[in-house]
């Protein structure tokens, strides 16, 4: 049996949502593919700048929506390191011309971003494993509406967890949500009501009480939202001994970690460090597209 790939992660539906980015970008007559005609060319994508490799099967499905072919010369996952004035080749596609500059945009934007997610969660892993953590790196739900499986599958190629895909995926109960229901414990109770055996059950908190009701409560995960470095290590110790051998719940902390303060951040008393800092307003990595001549 073959190496399963991220990729077979995919629902069925990323396909028709690569239809719609089709869609959008050509909703009428395309002149600019009149004047090229359909006679069959190559193209060649080019890596310009350095990063990880991520998004194959979206550039790949492109193209074959738009009746065109690709052959990959480098694999998911690489890292691509060009020199100023010698970018790296990627890829080959071939196909109709006009058929390769309809789906070239589309096919660039949805790689260079979803690159650019796995080389900045890449880039965090190797900061954190550097600095002596040893828990679970993870994105967060601040995606990009109807680019969420793009992003949440460039955490994963670039090493990262991605923690919940969709509000289905685990009961994530906020600030609004304790506020609304009336406490904590109330919160914890009605979700568990609902979600049975089969979902966890995380609640953000501000403080040590906090933290402390939500694991009486029965909550899976406490988040200690927002905590300083320094206090977020004392507060972790100071639960972890309150409740060791008592019962097991994951801590995660999520705010404030950035390149910079990885070292005095991290903390092993945490099993989960979340972060929007992998994935929101990171560069994406410059590819580019040239019909062979």
């Amino acid at each position: 049996m073959s190496s399963p790939d991220l990729a077979d992660l995919l629902p069925s539906s990323y396909k028709s949502l690569i239809t719609s980015w089709l869609a959008e970008d050509c909703p009428s007559l395309d002149p600019a593919g009149y004047v090229v005609g359909s006679s069959p060319r190559t193209a060649t994508l080019f890596a310009k700048s350095n990063g990880i490799l991520a998004g194959v099967p979206f550039f790949t499905e492109v193209f074959t929506q738009c009746g065109c072919t690709v052959t990959w010369h480098l694999s998911e996952g690489s890292a691509v390191a060009p020199t100023p004035g010698n970018p790296i080749r990627v890829a080959t596609v071939s196909g109709p011309t006009r058929q390769l500059l309809l789906g070239e945009r589309v096919a660039l934007n949805a790689l260079a971003r979803c690159s650019g997610v796995a080389t900045a969660s890449n880039e965090m892993v190797e900061l954190v494993r550097g600095a002596g953590y040893t828990g679970i790196l993870a994105g967060t739900r601040k995606t990009t509406p109807g680019f969420r499986v793009v992003e949440k599958y460039g955490m994963l190629v670039g090493g990262a967890d991605a923690h919940r895909h969709d509000l289905s995926s685990m009961i994530m109960l906020k600030d609004n949500h304790i506020w609304a229901r009336g406490s904590i414990t109330e919160a914890v109770r009605a979700a568990r009501k609902v979600g049975g055996f089969a979902l966890k059950i995380e609640v953000e908190v501000d403080s040590e009480d906090g933290a402390d009701e939500a694991i009486e409560a029965g909550a899976d995960v406490v988040m200690l939202d927002n905590f300083g470095g320094e206090g977020l290590k004392i507060a972790a110790k100071a639960i972890r001994g309150r409740w060791e051998g008592k019962k097991g719940v994951l801590l995660e902390c999520s705010g404030g970690l950035t390149r910079e303060n990885v070292r005095e951040y991290v903390c092993n008393d945490i099993d989960i460090i979340s972060t929007s800092a992998i994935h929101q307003g990171v560069p994406h990595v410059d590819f580019s597209l040239k019909i062979d001549h």
